[in-house]
């Protein structure tokens, strides 16, 4: 099998494989089933980045691994850290398009925040991510990748046991919406939950959809993660102005499939996030439709002010509006915590990301170009 002239770049990237699918890698690679479990424990719970450093593998076998496979990572293009220590990557894949990553640090741990897609299929007007359209949906291993980039850049390899890790939690809350890109989440999911690799319980791990019910109930019940709906208003006119998915799937068949979620119970409440939006979904009125909106659905609120984004047709609501909002739905008998604005600075916050790929202006691109070729 060995090739002295093998190519480098066309070196295949066993970061993403499912089990059986590296299994049957192995095997035409001519080397017995054990060596899955061994490679399996290197890459997920040690988390090395070079053949060479798997001491358990003989160096010829190294040696032939490496002329073959990589354990490649995105790219970091860049690494950016706000006031409030929210980190944000920008991401490079395989073929040069870009995604964004953000850590958002507390006391003695940490959620990450993952992308699905480079760009979005939705359009939700709120939404800075929304206003860049969808480039291809990412593979497993740029999924899991970006999880296992973060452990790196924190030095939490070995696997770490327990509470007390900066990297306790993940969020598919980033660029996309999962559930048009499920199989591939599904796979990246399965293995940061691989008891003998990351072994991230269900438990931390929270999917973020605006609504794409058909798959809803798959997601409860072939991955049984935590569920979290863009919910946004109280009414279909208002909800379908913010969310235009809500023109396929509006809010009554919604909550029926968040009564349906495999799972979902007083322990495990649906959260439904509401960003707050001057003058257009922040009434008391509207406060008291979202309790009776909810009412029977095992749920609690994340009301969310707006961040702002150049361009942005909306104004955040003020803070005496969203927190009477806050009262109105306690008061209802659900918790809704208001949630503290992170990485504004470095537009990290809720609905504020979107890849360099269409940040930057033509000028800006065809100035890069043209030192490139210069």
């Amino acid at each position: 099998m060995e090739n002295a002239g093998h190519n480098v770049s066309e070196r295949k990237n066993l970061i993403g494989l499912s089990r059986a699918e590296l299994a049957a890698e192995m095997a035409a690679f001519g080397e017995k089933p054990f060596r899955v479990k061994q490679l399996w424990h290197w890459i997920y719970f040690r988390g090395v980045t070079d053949f060479a450093d798997m001491t358990t593998l003989s160096k010829p076998l190294r040696a032939r691994l490496a002329e073959h496979y990589c354990l490649d990572r995105p790219h970091v293009a860049r690494h950016q850290v706000s006031e409030d220590k929210t980190q944000k990557w920008l991401l490079k894949v395989a073929d040069g398009h870009l995604i964004e990553s953000v850590h958002i640090p507390e006391e003695d741990r940490g959620a990450l925040c993952m992308s699905s897609q480079v760009g979005c299929t939705l359009t939700c007007t709120f939404c800075h991510t929304g206003t860049q359209r969808l480039v291809r949906n990412l593979t497993p291993g740029e999924i899991v990748g970006q999880f296992m980039l973060a452990r790196d850049s924190m030095g939490e390899w070995p696997s770490p046991t327990g509470d007390a890790r900066q990297l306790s939690n993940i969020v598919m809350m980033g660029m996309g919406e999962p559930l048009y890109n499920f199989e591939n989440v599904k796979l990246a999911l399965q293995i940061v939950m691989d008891e003998e690799g990351i072994s991230l319980s269900r438990r931390r791990i929270t999917l973020s959809t605006s609504g794409v019910v058909p798959m809803m109930q798959r997601c409860g019940e072939e991955l049984r993660v935590d569920l979290a709906v863009s919910l946004h208003a109280v009414t279909d006119d208002i909800r379908t102005q913010l969310v235009p998915l809500n023109r396929k799937y509006p809010i009554a068949e919604l909550l029926e499939a968040c009564r349906r979620y495999p799972g979902a119970n007083n322990a495990r409440r649906i959260t439904f996030e509401y960003v707050m939006l001057k003058d257009v979904n922040d009434s008391d009125a509207d406060a008291r439709a979202l309790v009776r909106l909810l009412k029977g659905i095992p749920a609690k609120v994340n009301l969310i002010p707006f961040n702002p984004w150049p361009g942005a047709p909306f104004e955040c609501s003020s803070n005496n509006r969203i927190h009477a909002f806050s009262r109105i739905v306690n008061d209802g008998g659900l918790s809704a915590p208001v949630r503290r604005p992170r990485g504004r600075d470095i537009l990290a916050a809720c609905g504020q990301l979107k890849s360099d790929t269409v940040k930057k202006r033509k000028s800006e691109l065809l100035r890069e170009q043209a030192a490139a070729t210069a």
